[in-house]
């Protein structure tokens, strides 16, 4: 089976695509002055875009991993999180805190989904 990959950079590529399971880079916020509600939406707002242009969708989540910068953050994160993921399709999900590269984001979050 070949891999597929999806905006390669020299560093990363957004999308890999193997054996009909999509696996997404971490994902954060282009706009880290926001706040955590913001960038959490600006995240799973790229994790949409990116699903679909693996052919895929939110309801097709396998696994999510998040990392947020700090605990407080955690019930605000999850509150977005909770209107955003589809009915009936809430993914096995980790959450841990940890000290992001850039100081300034708050959540990162890295998806691995089923293609439909």
């Amino acid at each position: 089976m070949d891999i597929k990959r999806l905006h390669v950079g020299k560093t990363l590529s957004e999308i890999a695509v193997h054996n009909g399971t999509i696996y997404l880079a971490g994902q954060i916020a282009e706009d880290a002055t926001q706040n955590i509600d913001g960038q959490t939406r600006e995240v799973l707002g790229h994790i949409d875009r990116l699903l679909a242009e693996a052919n895929s969708d939110k309801t097709r989540i396998l696994m999510c991993q998040i990392f947020i910068s700090d605990v407080k953050d955690f019930a605000g994160m999850n509150a977005v999180w909770n209107e955003w993921v589809a009915d009936g399709h809430s993914p096995p999900r980790a959450t841990v805190q940890a000290q992001l590269v850039n100081p300034e984001w708050l959540v990162e979050m890295i998806v691995t989904a089923a293609q439909k």
